[in-house]
């Protein structure tokens, strides 16, 4: 290793003169933006390096364990063979990337000693200087009630997916979980493989795993700094998790009743608005969203504001627009029949029922597509459909514990399908929630390729679900729910927005105005399509905003400045680090790809016939499945007994 010359690369392949201080924000030579991607590095190289110089002749160590790559356009090194062990629990829990970091690369080999086990990860809690965000127990007692709730929540969520990787210590090391706001975050993943201590009723070590009851101990360790309202429910929790047989599935509804009697506090408001545009390269617009008329029209609809949606179709002219208006209006019908239903009730609905109803609705329109195809003659690239994102921010009652009630339960709702986005926005950060269904992701879920390595295939892009495109009983739909806890902007988008990570570019300039009073919304979303036809323009664009506002501003919280990373975890958490192999997973199932073919320009009229067509189809389809399984599950098991 040799000491660094403290220059990074420029990421414009064709600059002739690249090299530029740290520290600048853009190339001297061609004035294209420096990318700072910082690292956290897993493992430990035979030669420790000294911070300051270079490893492998290209990673800026800025501590022992946080490298920076200057050469962030080339890419990392990979396993030339099979992956390693420790790096299959990352991939297989890409879903989770909200999270979780996600692997990066390896380092290559060290003079004089062997690095296979070292490797570097992306997406960690860090921030743009390289600063870890503050540990979740420092940050804990300057926090809203609804924020700590929230957070041990996301705990609890994690649990079960991590325990079946074998990683769920890695909720149990107070130093790895860190906080960026709203949503809980971990610097890497520990093996579950751990030994109890020796003492007099066990003579000898023996094998345990982590559960429910290690978690409650960590989190009473914080309860003393809760917030008052909280502490005596909070308590009754962790004894429930700590008796025997306790499960994380049992445990939820009542932290789930906490978590949103605390958010339902303040009341909430929304406001929405949308915009969409053919594009400079296309006469045509294959994409629809909602809202997209100004709110006055949309009073009365029954679903504004609390329905946002957006849907790039698939199919070219003839089949992709008519998909997604189709798919947008009978998504309308169906939530408005389902709000009525939310209404009727006397108590709320769980999160698996709005789940369970969510998919239901989903998959009747996408039969009603699927089954046009069908009587088409459709076949391959030919089928029509489209991608999905939606929002639904469901207004359910609440009793508190003074038997008071709010009249909003603060959940939104999140449905994906395909690779359109949404992105959670406020003042200090842009939050991608959703992940894309395509060929690189899927390559990345069962555990083959690790995501930079799959973005290389030339079909990386490629859905492989949509919404119409083959029968629901294929179709796995992503659902998640959020508790809104702070001011601020859901943003959904087609991919002629979010292509190469413009809506993580320019949100700062786009977003200040509007989160600031001095910018409407619909002025907003016109700039979102401006940004998405000056800076991509190889597609339709699709934006829709939905604003969260809590009407009482919540008040200034002063979280702990981000901290210097360093390797040395606290003695507690050492003691459960164990550097022991996991044992084999099996791997998730994923759908085959479905290709996005070139859009076609065909003569309006015949359009406007197979659009009458198709609408005429749906209301027989909408008629005919009034009662469909799913939600006929669903209304006998939530409707109260006669």
């Amino acid at each position: 290793m040799k000491v660094s010359p403290t220059q990074i690369y420029c990421p414009n392949l064709n600059c002739s003169a690249p090299l530029n201080n740290l520290g600048s924000f853009a190339c001297k030579n061609c004035q294209t933006p420096l990318i700072y991607r910082y690292l956290w590095v897993v493992g430990e190289l035979s030669v420790p390096p000294t911070v300051g110089s270079l490893v492998a002749g290209r990673y800026f160590v800025k501590t022992p364990q946080v490298w920076l790559d200057t050469q962030p356009a080339l890419l990392p090194d990979f396993p030339a063979a099979e992956l390693p062990e420790p790096i299959l629990p990352y991939l297989y829990l890409y879903p989770q990337r909200l999270h979780i970091p996600e692997v990066y690369g390896i380092c290559p080999s060290n003079e004089g000693g062997n690095t296979s086990e070292v490797f570097l990860l992306e997406n960690a809690p860090l921030d743009s200087a390289g600063l870890l965000f503050p540990a979740i127990a420092r940050a804990w007692s300057q926090a809203t009630a609804a924020r700590q709730v929230y957070w041990l929540w996301q705990m609890l969520q994690l649990w079960i997916p991590l325990a079946e990787q074998g990683v769920s210590t890695s909720l149990l090391i107070a130093d790895n979980i860190r906080v960026e706001g709203w949503r809980v975050r971990l610097c890497q993943l520990f093996q579950d493989d751990r030994v109890l201590p020796v003492d007099e009723t066990t003579p000898e070590q023996s094998p345990a795993l982590p559960n429910l009851a290690d978690l409650a101990h960590l989190w009473l360790e914080w309860l003393p700094e809760a917030k008052p309202a909280i502490i005596a429910p909070l308590q009754e929790i962790c004894r429930e998790m700590e008796a025997e047989g306790a499960t994380a599935q049992a445990i939820a509804p009542r932290l789930n009743q906490l978590l949103l009697q605390q958010a339902a506090q303040l009341p909430l408001r929304l406001q929405a608005a949308g915009a969409s545009d053919t594009g400079p390269q296309y006469n045509h617009n294959e994409d629809a969203c909602y809202p997209l008329n100004d709110a006055a029209s949309l009073a009365d609809d029954g679903v504004f504001p609390q329905l946002a949606i957006v849907c790039d179709g698939i199919g070219g002219h003839e089949g992709g627009e008519v998909a997604s208006q189709l798919a947008v209006q009978s998504i309308k019908l169906q939530v408005r029949a389902f709000l009525a239903e939310v209404a009727r009730q006397p108590e709320p609905f769980s999160a698996n029922l709005v789940a369970d109803q969510l998919e239901a609705i989903v998959r009747v329109i996408n039969n009603v597509i699927a089954n046009q195809n069908d009587n088409q003659g459709r076949e391959a690239r030919q089928r029509m459909g489209t991608t999905l994102v939606m929002a639904l921010q469901l207004p359910q009652p609440l009793q508190q514990p003074d038997g008071t009630v709010t009249s909003n339960s603060h959940e939104l709702y999140l449905v994906n399908i395909g690779d359109s986005r949404a992105y959670w926005i406020t003042d200090r950060y842009c939050h991608c929630l959703t992940i894309d269904d395509d060929v690189a992701v899927r390559e990345v879920r069962m555990g083959r390729l690790l995501y930079r390595e799959a973005l290389q295939r030339p079909d990386a892009g490629a859905l492989t679900q949509a919404l119409g495109t083959r029968d629901a009983e294929f179709l796995r739909p992503a659902i998640q729910r959020f508790v809104i806890e702070e001011d601020g902007i859901l943003l959904l988008c087609s991919d002629g927005l979010s292509d190469y990570g413009r809506v993580e570019e320019f949100w700062p300039d786009v977003m200040e105005g509007v989160l600031k009073g001095k910018v409407s919304l619909e002025a907003a979303a016109r700039s979102w399509i401006e940004v998405a036809n000056r800076k991509n323009g190889h597609d339709n664009a699709s934006v829709v905003l939905l604003q969260c506002h809590i009407s009482t501003p919540l008040p200034a919280i002063a979280l702990p400045r981000p901290e210097q990373p360093t390797t040395d975890w606290s003695e507690s958490s050492r003691q459960l680090v164990q550097d022991t192999a996991r044992d084999e997973t099996t791997s998730p199932v994923s759908g085959e790809a479905v290709a996005r073919p070139r859009r076609r320009k065909i003569w309006w009229l015949v359009f406007g016939l197979a659009g009458l067509l198709l609408l005429g189809g749906l209301g027989l389809a909408l008629w005919s499945q009034t009662n469909p399984a799913g939600f006929q599950q669903f209304r006998e098991r939530s409707l109260p007994k006669p």
